[in-house]
């Protein structure tokens, strides 16, 4: 009689041998497990003052970023406050996709709003998903696009093994980044918006009568923590970027894939206070350059559609999107839930005694802005367009695409009346010509809708047949 178990093949053998080997090849199958699981961990402790990589396991291995995700999403929302395109009392619409997000998420119904500062509150300490589509569709005129922008924004930043595909870090099998990506996010959240980096420290927020609290342990248990995000999917497992600083030191610290809440806080929580110490109390200024963009190239080698997807051109009228069905069961289940309460049945408390620390700043080296391949430049909002290029038919729109070149506009009307005949039978196809900071750039659009209704049930329609799209009045 011959038996295996593992790849190992025996005979028949007395009892305790039989056990023994059992035991032996058990224990293989179980270092094998742990290995495969530990091979998606991922960290890196970096010195903010002078860039240098204090510890690294795996940090340029990619990864799911899931909810550090969000890091970009607030990336862009500062830099658009910055610039006054939008202010903390803005109201951001929630479109029917944004209302349909997995959880976790503040709860918003298709049509309501909320302000941007409570969307940035409620993305800081709830994760909301919902919030962050919605801020994605405010600032890019849909998710895709919003998806290239923080694509873009991240090569401009120096996160080359970083790819967006959505707002919010929902699982995406194209979304991907590395520790040391998110080390140097972290890194210019702080350098570039000192002013609205304070929302990271959060620890609750009242909303209405609900006092709704952030996931992040380590604030309040490690003086000094002050942020950044936590995230966590089944396939990414729990991620956590955090910063610190005690005295002249400062450093930022990344774990990614951790398999509890728990173990990632107490892991980051040793690594803190094993490098704080060894972190230097000299150097400073910024790590992390900030270039500015070129609308042209930003939105020519970027954003110009590649898959019947509009170009951002302007804050958009609120869309009713054409999937508004909640993900479907797998999707949930691998959701970014953020409940990491519900995610582990307790979560362990930290054992690694913490260092008294204050403030903090993550950095990583400089970033060469030679090798930038695309810089994000959302054209500002235009009330009045100062050329048409056809007759403008009034009342409301669906536009399809803007881009820096009539020629481009006009086909992608060309295409996109050739896949939706049928819905586009009674619309009239225009250009629009705008202009921003000097550059010219073309709106494809189809008007002749009587209601807002009605184009936006056109919108639906050709969402359906995957051509992006949003109702606008004339």
């Amino acid at each position: 009689m011959r038996q295996a178990l593992s790849g190992i093949v025996f005979k028949s053998a007395s009892p305790l041998k039989t056990i023994m080997i059992l035991a032996m090849a058990m224990t293989f199958v179980v270092a094998g497990a742990a290995s495969s699981l530990a091979a998606k961990s991922a960290a890196i402790v970096v010195d903010a003052k002078t860039g240098k990589v204090l510890y690294s396991a795996n940090a340029d291995g990619r990864r799911y970023p899931a909810s550090l995700t969000k890091m970009m999403t607030l990336y862009l929302t500062f830099e658009a406050m910055a610039k006054g395109k939008i202010s903390k009392d803005s109201p951001v619409v929630f479109s029917a996709h944004a209302s349909a997000e997995a959880p976790t998420k503040l709860g918003v119904k298709p049509g309501e709003s909320i302000t941007v500062e409570t969307a940035i509150l409620s993305i800081v300490t709830k994760s909301a998903n919902d919030s962050a589509t919605a801020i994605g569709e405010m600032l890019g005129g849909n998710e895709t696009n919003f998806a290239r922008m923080m694509t873009a924004k991240a090569r401009q930043l120096g996160m080359n093994g970083t790819v967006f595909r959505n707002a919010n870090g929902l699982p995406d099998p194209g979304q991907f980044t590395t520790a040391r990506d998110m080390a140097t996010l972290g890194i210019a959240l702080r350098e570039h918006f000192p002013q609205y980096y304070g929302y990271f420290a959060q620890r609750s927020f009242l909303y209405g009568r609900q006092r709704i609290n952030g996931h992040n342990r380590l604030l309040g248990r490690i003086k000094g923590v002050d942020g950044i995000k936590t995230g966590y999917t089944r396939a990414s497992g729990f991620n956590l970027v955090s910063s610190v600083a005690d005295g002249n030191r400062r450093l930022v610290a990344v774990v990614m894939g951790g398999t509890s809440g728990g173990s990632r806080d107490n892991q980051m929580a040793a690594l803190i206070n094993t490098y704080l110490p060894r972190a230097s109390t000299r150097g400073g200024g910024d790590l992390i350059a900030k270039a500015d963009s070129n609308p042209v190239s930003a939105l020519a080698k970027v954003l110009l559609p590649k898959h019947d997807a509009p170009i951002p051109d302007e804050k958009p009228v609120a869309v009713a999107e054409a999937d508004t069905a909640v993900a479907d069961d797998a999707t949930v289940a691998q959701g970014d839930s953020e409940d990491e309460d519900t995610a582990e049945a307790e979560a362990p408390k930290l054992v690694v005694p913490a260092k008294k620390v204050k403030t903090v700043i993550v950095s990583t080296p400089k970033v060469d802005t030679a090798q930038v391949v695309a810089a994000y430049a959302e054209p500002a909002p235009a009330t009045i367009d100062p050329v048409s290029t056809a007759s403008v038919p009034s009342g409301w729109a669906v536009q399809v695409a803007s881009s820096p070149k009539q020629s481009d506009a006009q086909a992608f009307l060309d295409k996109t009346t050739k896949q939706a005949p049928k819905v586009l039978a009674d619309a009239s196809a225009f250009t629009v010509a705008y202009d921003n900071d000097g550059v010219t750039y073309y709106r494809a659009r189809f008007g002749g809708f009587g209601s807002k209704d009605a184009a936006w049930n056109a919108c639906t329609a050709l969402k359906k047949k995957k051509i992006e799209c949003y109702a606008v009045q004339q």
